[in-house]
């Protein structure tokens, strides 16, 4: 599949783009061979990969390492980083942290979280070349302030506030928005409202694409699964369940089994034993 263009993007509206996380080589790999149009190593990774109970705690550097990694994997998929928290609180800030991210991981555009109030951060970005995705309804690096991972924009002034900074990150160059966590009439008429393209997660399906967490998708965990995420596959079991075969295996002595070592000449084998 060839790499869309940020301007092959913008014309997509409507398009149904299909865009997926992936924090590593191999899901990179598989994510990109599957097919899926656009890949996001989010700050998510936090809390799937490295076992934190926010998105807070990431850094910069891991953003660039997994970054790096999963370019590796997908080298001609376009991949979006995700800037994470407190590393875009000024233009200067938000600039230095988009070039590590694009000139040493190889990103191809980069995600921030924000309405109205990081328009001059976006504005500063897209002068200087960076492809930027917005990112507006649950913010989880603020979810805090939001009074936690909970639905969004449902009242007329919280819906005002996710329209306004849709519209808002438009006009201050992204060339999509990501709507998590708002009711689908409100992502809708968002939708019907910006000219670029809308990429929903827990937002219904009237936008122009949707995200999925990998890990949710194919049922890496057991336990909690958000409502709005589809299991598409039950990984998570199948690994422990091979897992387990293994060590089993392993303490009853049929593995390594036939077929799974290998020999040594005779002569050879004499002469150490004769040494």
């Amino acid at each position: 599949m060839k790499k869309p263009t940020v301007l092959d993007l913008k014309r997509n509206k409507g398009g149904r783009l299909a865009m997926l996380t992936a924090y590593d080589f191999p899901s990179a790999r598989l994510v990109a061979e599957a097919g899926v149009d656009l890949i996001l190593v989010g700050d998510s990774l936090g809390m799937v990969v490295l076992g934190y109970d926010t998105t807070l705690p990431v850094t910069l550097a891991d953003m660039v390492h997994h970054t790096r990694a999963a370019r590796r994997g997908a080298p001609e998929a376009f991949v979006i980083a995700d800037l994470p928290f407190l590393t875009y609180g000024t233009p200067a800030q938000a600039l230095e942290s988009a070039a590590r991210l694009m000139k040493e991981a190889l990103a191809d555009s980069v995600k921030l979280e924000g309405g109205e109030e990081v328009v001059p951060i976006v504005e500063a970005l897209v002068r200087a070349g960076v492809p930027v995705l917005g990112h507006v309804g649950l913010t989880p690096q603020t979810a805090s302030a939001l009074g936690g991972y909970k639905l969004q924009g449902k009242d007329e002034a919280a819906a005002k506030r996710v329209l306004d900074g849709a519209a808002a990150l438009e006009q201050a160059g992204c060339w999509g928005v990501v709507l998590e966590l708002v009711p689908a009439p409100l992502a809708k008429l968002v939708t019907e409202r910006i000219g670029i393209p809308t990429i929903g997660i827990g937002a219904g399906p009237h936008c122009d694409g949707q995200v999925l967490v990998f890990h949710d998708l194919v049922g890496m965990f057991s336990g909690f699964t958000p409502t709005f995420v589809k299991r598409y596959a039950e990984a998570g079991a199948s690994i422990k369940d091979a897992v387990a075969r293994y060590a089993a295996e392993v303490r009853d002595g049929s593995f390594p089994g036939e077929g799974k070592s290998f020999g040594m000449k005779d002569e050879v084998l004499k002469r150490l034993y004769g040494t």
